[in-house]
């Protein structure tokens, strides 16, 4: 591997939407959704698409001018993370709506499962074809793990979880082999429920990710992290609790936040063959890093794992951050890689 092939930079998901296209005080001032939340957008829904088609070229051009290697679409057409691809399946309830606890603990309206779970056609795939038509570089995806979807509904059709995760599980290994075949060169199942209720997913969230990743060729990457910044407001814990589990899945990079929890990376060991994206950005310290800094955290980690193996990320995505904010950061995080790279 070459030294340009080396460390290659990548996001983990979302990208600040434009204040034109969503109305960013009502998004800052509720939890993540995961049900629809239309009123988020400022554009009228006849041209809501072409919009959120051209905040997806700004994005793009954001991450191309920044030097990332690999890049998404910034999660332009999605409220949060998970409720896009989670509403669009058949089996949850369309006139009803559920309740659920949050990883905060508190009640959080969600979808009500009133079926069986079932994929009804491709969610995600025209989103990965504008992607790839509008960039030469490599390209990303992101979709809800199985885990964190049930984790996130309410179940009024199951005779219990693991049945529901399974069947979440199929719809999600669905959308990933359509995902490659439109020309993906990453997708990333965002499962951070698994560390959330990390007791649980040892019951079933690893079954349900590997059922996911069934008969599936292509990098696909498992993020784990311990909340948006924004969100979880108290101090995150320098340890992960479900991270050793991950050597057993189907997963080829296991992608976990390092700078705002300042991780311990001796964890990193627990990660002995999958390839690791680290996050090197603290998202909730509007600073915007130094490159050096950054290096500096890169180099910290290749104590315990090797470049060849290594990725460079944000923490998580970073939809909550103003643009100019994110952008340094990426620009930040781009230079200080290069600055490593030089040594290797």
């Amino acid at each position: 591997m070459s030294r340009v092939e080396l460390l290659p930079t990548t996001v983990v998901g979302s990208y600040p939407q434009p204040d034109w296209l969503i109305d960013r005080e009502k998004l800052l001032a509720n939890l993540p959704f995961r049900v629809r939340a239309e009123e988020l957008w400022r554009i009228p829904a006849p041209l809501l698409e072409q919009a959120q088609d051209d905040a997806t070229i700004v994005a793009i051009h954001d991450m191309e001018r920044a030097g990332v290697d690999i890049i998404s679409d910034g999660e332009m057409r999605r409220e949060s993370y998970s409720n896009r691809f989670a509403n669009a399946l058949g089996g949850v309830d369309r006139e009803k709506i559920g309740s659920n606890l949050d990883r905060t603990g508190k009640p959080h309206a969600v979808p009500l499962v009133s079926g069986p779970i079932r994929r009804l056609g491709p969610i995600e795939v025209r989103d990965l074809t504008f992607l790839r038509q509008h960039t030469d570089r490599r390209i990303k995806i992101t979709l809800p793990g199985p885990f964190t979807m049930t984790q996130q509904a309410e179940n009024g059709y199951y005779a219990d979880e693991a049945a529901m995760a399974m069947d979440y599980a199929a719809a999600v290994n669905a959308e990933i082999k359509d995902l490659f075949a439109a020309g993906a060169d990453v997708v990333q199942i965002d499962d951070p429920y698994m560390e959330a209720r990390h007791d649980k997913a040892r019951q079933f969230g690893l079954k349900a990710l590997n059922r996911a990743l069934e008969g599936v060729s292509g990098t696909v990457a498992v993020h784990l992290c311990m909340g948006y910044a924004h969100v979880v407001k108290r101090p995150k814990p320098n340890s992960y609790e479900f991270l050793a589990e991950l050597e057993d899945s189907a997963a080829s990079q296991v992608s976990i936040e390092a700078a705002q929890p300042q991780l311990d990376l001796s964890v990193l060991k627990q990660i002995r063959t999958k390839t690791v994206m680290l996050g090197v950005l603290d998202l909730k310290d509007q600073t915007i890093e130094t490159p050096a800094t950054v290096a500096e955290r890169i180099r910290a980690a290749l104590k315990f794992v090797a470049p060849e193996r290594l990725v460079v990320a944000p923490d998580c995505g970073m939809k909550y951050l103003s643009r100019a904010v994110a952008f340094g950061k990426l620009k930040a995080m781009v230079d200080g890689t290069e600055l490593v790279r030089e040594t290797l």
